[in-house]
């Protein structure tokens, strides 16, 4: 019997874990995840955007508008952060980070200073904002390899059914 054709690419597997680990975020307007992988293809860290740890999502705003200390910004840790803080490795140098959404300026001064050397995402919709522009400035002068994922899965259905397992 012959191999199945219809397989996942490793970019596909990894961004649908950064995709998956997107569903455990609680924001309601925006969810990102992303998952850190080694030069050996292995995973070493995963996060998605939420709250730190001790700040309890139903006391803390989820708003996007507003005076800024009544918004979600000041607050949430995003993707990014959270898949670095949440590394199972002391070294990420040579990582690559699979995102759904690309970081912003904050996020990438994070990625550049852990030793991640590639970025590669899903979703660009901000590319215009200053955050945005700042981030990839930072990426190219620090030689942070920026990639668009393309994917031939369009859609990934995970069943959890118990009895097709």
């Amino acid at each position: 019997m012959p191999k199945r054709q219809d397989y996942l690419s490793w970019d596909e597997y990894f961004m649908g874990l950064a995709m998956l680990s997107s569903m455990r975020s609680k924001d309601p307007s925006t969810q990102v995840g992303a998952c850190i992988v080694n030069k050996e293809k292995k995973i070493v860290g995963i996060g998605y955007n939420g709250f730190p740890i001790g700040c309890e999502d139903d006391v803390f705003p989820w708003e996007r508008e507003g005076e800024w200390g009544e918004t979600k910004y000041p607050y949430v840790c995003h993707a990014e952060l959270n898949a670095i803080l949440n590394s199972n490795s002391i070294d990420l140098k040579g990582s690559s980070i699979y995102v759904g959404l690309f970081p912003c300026n904050e996020c990438a001064k994070a990625i550049i200073q852990s030793g991640i050397k590639e970025v590669v995402y899903l979703s660009d919709k901000y590319e215009k904002a200053s955050s945005t522009i700042a981030s990839k400035k930072m990426m190219v002068a620090s030689g942070v390899a920026i990639r668009k994922i393309e994917v031939n899965h369009k859609k990934l259905t995970i069943n959890m059914a118990e009895e097709d397992v």
